[in-house]
């Protein structure tokens, strides 16, 4: 087993134990803690989308327009006359 192979199983392994934890924590702990898990999980949940959103607008909002290529505009015109001629 290569480095990489070994780091991918480590993964592979405490997702699965974390997963496991936060389903014990959310359905069959009780403790009070259940309902924090469930507020601070959707939370992050809609704060990271909404983050993801904020950064697409951002984004478009600040880049510029891209200027036209010029082949593109040439044949566009050529096009455009030959519509008319027909």
């Amino acid at each position: 087993m290569n480095r990489d192979q070994a780091i991918g199983a480590l993964i592979m392994v405490v997702s699965i134990a974390v997963l496991v934890f936060y389903f014990w924590l959310v359905f069959l702990s009780p403790t009070p803690w259940q309902l924090l898990t469930i507020q601070i999980t959707a939370f992050l949940g809609v704060g990271l989308i909404l983050a993801i959103l904020a950064w697409i607008g951002y984004t478009l909002a600040t880049t510029p327009a891209p200027e036209p290529l010029p082949e593109l505009t040439q044949e566009t015109k050529s096009e455009q006359e030959s519509e008319k001629k027909e």
